[in-house]
């Protein structure tokens, strides 16, 4: 339970309507902390968190100025201190046969969408709860991908370099956020088992050195653990989450 003397820590978590989204609430929920969400999905009932509806945002992230507009109510919504920010929220868009899309052949509306999502939006949330964060001594996790730093067979051109260039952004957001006693760090997920598994993904398990795919628990477990004390000296850093994959 929560010692009555001590402040209940914030955190906001984008892209919280499944998948790793959902393990990082429940988690968080059981350490007491109060979670507030934002999805572009409006809040579903069947969510096994107290507290669930009223701390939830509808935004879509893909428009800067929803984003910015968010940025307000979730304010409004903190009494001066934001804890954590976790930039979980990203898409992948596939071809009609649910195939990736690579850099030839995606249309340039396709990679606006999915830079503004998953990309620029964590550049605007972080600038736009800068005083939240700092007054908190806050950190911020960006969610990055096995997908960045190599070719994936699934994920598209435009889903793979968007995560490369948030990993890029922690490393200069830990040199800017630093001396304001903000840490900022991000996590690379590789095969993660969620509803939204690409067909083929068992090909890939059967190269990887454990021989599992990860579960969205032990992604979220990392991500507590980077906004946790017990890393209060890790910033600028990139964990890999993939079982040995990249060995």
């Amino acid at each position: 339970m929560l010692d009555k003397t001590s402040e209940q820590k914030v955190i906001l978590l984008t892209g919280a309507s499944r998948g790793i989204g959902h393990a990082t609430v429940r988690k968080f929920s059981e350490e007491k902390w109060r979670v507030i969400t934002c999805s572009r999905q409006a809040f579903d009932p069947k969510c096994p968190w107290p507290g669930g509806e009223e701390n939830h945002i509808q935004v879509d992230l893909s428009n800067p100025n929803n984003t910015l507009h968010a940025i307000e109510e979730i304010k409004d919504r903190l009494n001066g201190k934001l804890h954590a920010l976790v930039n979980n929220a990203g898409i992948s868009p596939k071809n009609e046969k649910g195939n990736r899309l690579d850099s030839i052949n995606t249309d340039l509306s396709i990679w606006g969408q999915v830079f503004h999502v998953n990309f620029f939006a964590s550049v605007i949330l972080a600038r736009g709860l800068q005083k939240a964060l700092v007054k908190a001594k806050g950190t911020i996790v960006n969610v990055t991908s096995i997908a960045g730093s190599r070719v994936h067979p699934f994920a598209g051109a435009a889903y793979a370099t968007s995560k490369a260039a948030l990993g890029a952004l922690t490393r200069e957001m830990a040199n800017d956020f630093g001396p304001l006693g903000v840490r900022v760090n991000a996590i690379a997920p590789g095969e993660v088992k969620t509803a939204i598994l690409s067909k083929g993904t068992e090909k890939i398990v059967s190269d990887i050195p454990m021989k599992r795919l990860g579960m969205p628990e032990e992604v979220a477990d990392t991500i507590f653990y980077l906004c946790s004390e017990h890393a209060s000296y890790v910033s600028g850093a990139e964990i890999e989450i993939n079982g040995g994959q990249h060995v």
